[in-house]
């Protein structure tokens, strides 16, 4: 490791706001990379991309949604290693790449893992859950405030994972090279369908909270009504197809190998979420 600032690309997000408060509790130099950062670092404006990159040596990528910036996330890592990045940590997603698991949603970031593992710069890629932060955080949190998680995920199951655990894995790999080019899935301990993620909310919010199995494309249209764009929304409803089609029915370990320790549990996390008052009627 050196003293550069870890370059934080999607600094602003959940994931990313985690890993920069581990640093600076650990008096960590990083940079945080972003539209309103004071170096301006936009995605979609490749003017920004060699400023941004100047004198770091490794960075966080936490990409856009989408296939247009997973597609611009590609070239940007290519760009980067070039001008002489020489370590980057991936966020990709759980199932991206696994034989049985390959749905066409998952080939966008299939794509930014080549581009990063081809870009000639040392790498690790986490592949992270569906984060139950999505619930208090994200689009589904209004759902929860309805009462109503209205989603097109059948009587399918995933293992959640809260996003701090995320945040303390990326950290410890940012933080050591002993993962340089290895990739690791993490989930939580075990898995949960919707009606039983709305019974969980339910009883940490002490409040009814239903699951309404939406059809993929009525779900596509509420999105898009709700202000997602036409592209962002079918993504969505694509990534609800795999659980829909009971392939994320499996518990993953990455917490465990790189953390020492087990995933928090959906339970453990919801209790302590409601008692913050992001669920306050």
């Amino acid at each position: 490791m050196t003293n550069s600032p870890i370059l934080i690309l999607g600094g602003k997000g959940k994931t990313g706001r985690r890993v920069a408060t581990q640093l600076e509790a650990r008096n960590v130099p990083f940079r945080l990379a972003s539209r309103s950062s004071a170096q301006r670092f936009d995605w979609y404006d490749e003017s920004t991309w060699s400023p941004t990159i100047a004198d770091a040596e490794t960075a966080y990528l936490a990409p856009p949604v989408g296939p247009t910036g997973l597609a611009q996330a590609g070239r940007f890592i290519k760009q980067a290693a070039a001008e002489g990045l020489r370590r980057v940590v991936l966020l990709s997603g759980r199932g991206v790449g696994s034989p049985g698991r390959d749905f066409a949603v998952y080939q966008g970031q299939l794509d930014l893992e080549h581009a990063v593992q081809e870009s000639g710069a040392a790498w690790t890629i986490i592949q992270p859950a569906w984060f139950a932060q999505n619930f208090s955080e994200d689009f589904l949190r209004y759902d929860v405030l309805a009462g109503e998680l209205r989603l097109s995920a059948g009587a399918g199951a995933e293992a959640w994972i809260d996003t701090d655990d995320i945040g303390d894995v990326m950290t410890a790999v940012l933080l050591s090279e002993a993962y340089t080019g290895q990739s690791y899935a993490l989930s939580g301990p075990r898995t949960l369908t919707m009606t039983e993620v709305a019974a969980e909310l339910s009883a940490a919010t002490g409040r009814s909270i239903g699951y309404v199995d939406l059809d993929p494309e009525q779900h596509v249209a509420e999105l898009v009504e709700q202000g997602q764009t036409q592209e962002d929304a079918e993504s969505v409803r694509d990534l609800f197809a795999v659980i829909r089609n009971h392939r994320s029915e499996y518990v993953s370990d990455g917490v465990q190998q790189i953390l020492g320790r087990a995933p928090r549990d959906f339970t453990d996390w919801a209790r302590a979420t409601a008692q913050t008052g992001i669920w306050a009627a």
